[in-house]
């Protein structure tokens, strides 16, 4: 029995980025959704106190942008000019990354792996980007 290959497509940089940003934002709700597990989490939120100290609007925006700056990166990773979408990206990306190193020490298992895979996802992003195609001089 012959074997065939199967047939591959090509996917621009573009989507693979995009789609880790996708991938990046469900592992952040994720670790957040199982967040509330942890015992005493929700009894915190009751009493005012948030991921930054005691909850205020300031405190919300802040982890607001966290949040926001990957969902946004899906779009802007598709319709900003190439070179910049590409800076962006490596920009993002490593200070993302730094900010998830920065949240890990005395974190719980759950969150030391769910901050593994987003390491990982977004070391793709800086990959990815790093390597953008360029064009064949004409």
């Amino acid at each position: 029995m012959a074997r065939t290959r199967l047939e591959e497509l090509k996917v621009h940089v573009r989507f693979k980025l995009s789609a880790l940003w996708a991938a990046i934002m469900s592992c952040y709700i994720y670790g957040d959704f199982w967040g509330l597990y942890r015992p005493g989490n929700l009894k915190d939120i009751l009493e005012g106190i948030g991921p930054l100290g005691p909850t205020s609007q300031g405190s919300l925006v802040a982890v607001s942008v966290l949040v926001a700056v990957p969902a946004v990166m899906i779009f802007l990773s598709l319709a900003l000019p190439a070179s910049f979408a590409r800076w962006l990206n490596l920009l993002i990306g490593t200070a993302l990354t730094a900010v998830i190193l920065a949240t890990l020490p005395g974190a719980w298992a759950f969150y030391v792996f769910m901050s593994c895979v987003e390491i990982a996802l977004q070391s793709g992003i800086l990959w990815y980007a790093w390597r953008w195609p360029r064009q064949a001089a004409a």
